[in-house]
């Protein structure tokens, strides 16, 4: 079997861990009545996820530095397996906040292990391209996995969506036992070394981008099912197909992200793709009450907002080129601490405000992220042909 199918087979498990994480945004509202609790109490269940993704994934990775990529991969689907089964069948929302923290730590050491794996089985000019797929696994997550959560938690019960995670993550077990092979693993490196790379100003600066960019969208599509239903109007069904039809563009977005990112550089695919974010967010706000205009705004919103994903990631391998799981890992704790501060933010708008307000938070957030990238790339202070010459020379180093 070729490395790019296994890279493949990556992104199909990677499938399952996004749904795990995303489809609590699809089902909120049900959520939230079945366990009699506020909208923005159910929201919160995304915070801590993203809190203990955030902070408990850099721990574990240092802790785990010297087990084998392709064991801790086992190792964390099995995690996942037994929290998604123990959420089926323990109740409350008690235990559903503990084992939403267990499923992240679990999500947290398996993406960015996968994401190392896939690094590494590409060939160096390839490497975006492999990041984009898989973050394409996530994407599919969106277009496959919320919409028939959202499906089956209208018909059915939204436990159910657990139950079935958890038996499709042991088939996940056996086919990544049977395929992905044993990479070579970076040197151990102590958590206090991990935590100095925040001390370049480039790694810290690129960072905010992450955290200032993924906010705002968090902002926006933590409540993303109960804005459709109570501002725009839409029916049960209606959701359902917004939520495919975002997902599929979210596809899209990300393949052609890692695409633009190999072929032109990540500098314009990165704030080009963050302005157009922007600027559809304040769209929303604007046509909030109309249904057809929503769709096709949602589809815009989410292939912008996923084009960035491949190409921040990349763009922070390129300043630290021998400690891609560092980086790796640093940007998928600062990603969920934004998810969490952004579910958290939003909450406080819901229970204060109206829904009808997240959207302009999040263009306000996503915008911060534009000016912090526009400045850090350059922009302000050079003409097009020398940003492009520096960026080409840190590509070339990267490769080397």
């Amino acid at each position: 079997m070729s490395n790019t199918w296994k890279i493949y087979i990556l992104a199909v498990v990677s499938f399952l861990v996004g749904t795990s994480e995303f489809i609590i945004a699809g089902i909120l509202d049900k959520v939230a009545d079945d366990l009699g609790i506020s909208l923005a109490a159910a929201g919160q269940l995304i915070t801590v996820f993203s809190l203990a993704y955030a902070f408990g994934t850099p721990f574990l990775l240092a802790a785990a530095a010297k087990v084998q990529s392709k064991k801790l991969l086992l190792y964390a689907l099995a995690v996942f397996v037994l929290s998604h089964i123990a959420t089926l069948v323990l109740p409350g929302f008690a235990f559903l906040i503990g084992f939403r923290i267990i499923m992240a730590l679990a999500s947290g050491v398996f993406v960015v292990t996968a994401l190392t794996v896939a690094a590494k089985l590409a060939p160096p000019e390839k490497q975006g391209s492999a990041i984009a797929t898989l973050v394409m696994g996530f994407s599919t997550a969106l277009i496959v996995g919320v919409p028939l959560g959202r499906l089956a938690a209208s018909i059915y019960d939204w436990k159910l969506v657990f139950g079935a995670l958890g038996i499709l993550g042991i088939l996940a077990i056996v086919l990544v036992a049977f395929t992905i092979p044993n990479t070579e693993s970076e040197q151990p490196v102590p958590l206090r070394e991990q935590v100095s790379l925040l001390r370049n100003p480039k790694i810290a600066v690129a960072l905010l981008i992450t955290f200032f960019w993924i906010g705002g969208y968090s902002i926006t599509y933590t409540y993303i099912s109960p804005f459709l239903l109570t501002i725009t109007g839409m029916s049960e069904q209606a959701v359902s197909i917004a939520l495919f039809a975002f997902g599929v563009a979210s596809l899209i977005g990300s393949k052609l992200g890692g695409f633009s990112t190999d072929r032109w550089g990540f500098s314009p695919t990165l704030v080009g793709g963050m302005l157009v974010h922007t600027v559809v967010l304040v769209l929303i706000s604007l046509a909030a009450h109309s249904t057809a205009l929503m769709f096709p705004l949602l589809m815009l919103w989410s292939f912008s907002a996923w084009s960035s994903g491949p190409t921040q990631q990349y763009h922070l391998l390129t300043l630290a080129p021998g400690a891609s799981s560092i980086m790796l890992s640093l940007n998928s704790s600062v990603l969920q601490l934004a998810m969490a501060a952004g579910a958290g933010m939003g909450g406080v708008i819901v229970e204060h405000s109206s829904l009808s307000v997240t959207s302009w938070i999040g263009a306000a957030g996503v915008f911060a992220a534009v000016l912090i990238a526009a400045s850090l790339l350059g922009y302000f202070r050079a003409g097009a042909a020398a940003r492009a010459k520096r960026e080409n020379a840190t590509i070339q180093k990267a490769r080397v």
